[in-house]
């Protein structure tokens, strides 16, 4: 396979075998393996659409990114604020694409005659049972309309 399509911390990145990135922080230690989910693999003539490919990646270290400043301004106001922050990030390498998921994954082993006989004997779990007597919220009762109380009108001004 010539290239991948892998998704890390909500960002897709198109890969190769022994590329290396700077990617927003991964949970995993310094010098560890993980394997991201695959969404493509290309190349060679080939593409697949959600393959069962496995990537391996290994940790290469964590560092921080560039500075990014933050100045806002407006005018005439005297409203001046300064801020920024630096971008935790790890480096890794693509140690391989290609390795197959199928098999990785292990059936569960067969119940042997015991097992069956024991899990046929426990009786089966039963819900608690609910009280015939359990109290209904009250229905509320409509609310009244309600009316405005007009003032009376005088005439103070017409003499």
């Amino acid at each position: 396979m010539a290239y991948a399509i892998i998704s890390l911390g909500g960002k897709q990145y198109r890969v190769q075998e022994g590329q290396r990135l700077l990617v927003d922080r991964v949970g995993h230690a310094e010098g560890k393996t993980f394997h991201p989910d695959v969404l493509f693999v290309g190349g060679d003539g080939k593409a697949e659409f959600a393959p069962k490919t496995q990537v391996t990646v290994k940790v290469l270290g964590e560092t921080l990114g560039e500075k990014i400043r933050i100045g806002k301004y407006k005018r005439r106001t005297g409203y001046r604020r300064h801020t920024g922050h630096r971008a935790k990030l790890s480096q890794i390498e693509i140690t391989s694409i290609g390795a197959k998921t199928a098999a990785a994954k292990p059936k569960p082993a067969a119940k042997t005659a015991a097992e069956k006989t024991a899990a046929e004997k426990k009786p089966a779990a039963r819900k608690p049972a609910t009280p015939a007597t359990a109290e209904k919220p009250k229905p509320k009762a409509p609310a009244k309309p309600r009316t405005r109380t007009a003032k009376p009108k005088t005439d103070e001004g017409a003499e």
